[in-house]
This record gives C-alpha cells, structure tokens and sequence, in this order.
C-alpha cells in the first residue's frame, strides 16, 4: 500500500541526487515582479525573522542574512515524504497522517515570523497538508507580515518539473531542478484565494511562463 502513495506523489522511482536532492539539468533564471515587491516590503527595516518553507538553499540564507535579517529553513515537501506518515484510508488505500506531521514539524510560535517563502509548494503538497499548513503558518506570521507564493496555472501538465528556487538578486530568481516531486493539483485564482482566505490581502501577478506570482498580507 505504501508505494503506491509514493508512486503517486513521486511520479515513479524519481531521481537521485546530492546536496539536498538537487539534480542535473539547465538552471533557469526568472524575473519576478512579486518577488521584487516581497523583497521591497522587507527591506524597510533590519532583524526580521524571515521563514523559507521549500528545499534548503545557500544562496537564500546569504541573501536574506545580507538584508540583515534572520533566516529559519523548513523543507516542508520533503518532511510530507516521510514513510513513517503513510497510514490506510479506510477505503483500501492510503493517506498521510495529518496529526502527526504537524505534531513533528513546524512547531513555530504565535507570530513568530514577519515574512515567509511559500514558493510553489501547494501545488505538491500532499492534499491532506495543504490547508492545515497555511493555516498553520497563518498563526506563526505577525500581523501586517508577508508571504510570497508562487501556482503553476492551467497549462501545466502532471509532469511539470520540480525545482528550488534560489535568490539571485532583487528582482531574480534561479530555478534549479530538483527531485521528482509529482505536481498534484491546479489552483485558480478563486481557489487561491479560498486558501489564503484568513489573510488580510492578495495580490496576483501572473508571469509569462505558466506560473502566477502571489503576494499575501497577514
């Protein structure tokens, strides 16, 4: 029963790499006008407490400690891949075990965090997390804090490629492929913001390569 929940959020046996799973492949570098604005909102003013949720990344821990901030790292797609978190769902199948992911990850204080990373993170997530999980990081963000997301749109296949978004600059983001995750679902704008529903605002930019940029006010 277990492969099979791995089959269907891995897409097959996946590929295998180093340095936090990364693989060979082009990197690609993207202008990012959300990102830009997310960047200009947190640059104001020094010591915020910034959250990344995707892949672990280097280059994201220099840029944002250089803006003089303070960076915590939870890979939260990988956490999701646990075997020990595969449990029946009652109808000959299996699901993940939604109490004890969030009892063993993301244990953050009550506004904890003026800024967060979402990245595309949604669109992987085992279903069963994804709501829970925004809800979750709503509570851990401060009032009047930010998030910055990012949703593949209708012209994305089941095989869109997964990757880890490292900072290169401002306004610049480099994609570099990663580990097979499978892309589960598609939101449209309606259901974005039906997730982020709790949050005090949304802001849509929607980018030229099937990907919609998403800036979210707490």
């Amino acid at each position: 029963m277990v492969p099979s929940f791995f089959s269907k959020f891995f897409g097959g046996a996946g590929r295998k790499g180093t340095d936090d799973e990364v693989v060979s492949g082009e990197r690609i570098s993207r202008r990012s006008t959300g990102f830009n604005e997310y960047i200009r909102a947190i640059s104001r003013e020094e010591g915020l407490k910034i959250l990344d949720l995707g892949s672990t990344s280097p280059a994201n821990i220099t840029f944002m400690t250089g803006l003089g901030h303070k960076f915590h790292q939870e890979d939260v797609l990988r956490s999701a891949t646990d075997k020990a978190l595969v449990i029946p769902n009652g109808d000959g199948g299996t699901t993940i075990d939604v109490h004890r992911y969030f009892d063993e990850n993301l244990n953050f204080e009550r506004g904890e965090f003026d800024a967060v990373m979402f990245w595309d993170l949604a669109d992987f997530l085992p279903e069963p997390l994804v709501k829970p999980l925004i809800e979750r990081i709503h509570v851990a963000m401060k009032p009047g804090s930010t998030l910055f997301a990012l949703f593949h749109t209708k012209d994305a296949g089941p095989d869109a490629p997964f990757y880890r978004y490292n900072i290169a600059s401002k306004d610049t983001l480099e994609l570099q492929p990663a580990r097979a995750y499978r892309l589960q679902r598609i939101f449209n704008n309606r259901h974005v913001e039906n997730l982020f529903r709790d949050y005090s605002s949304i802001k849509f930019f929607l980018g030229r390569d099937n990907i919609r940029e998403v800036l979210v006010m707490r």
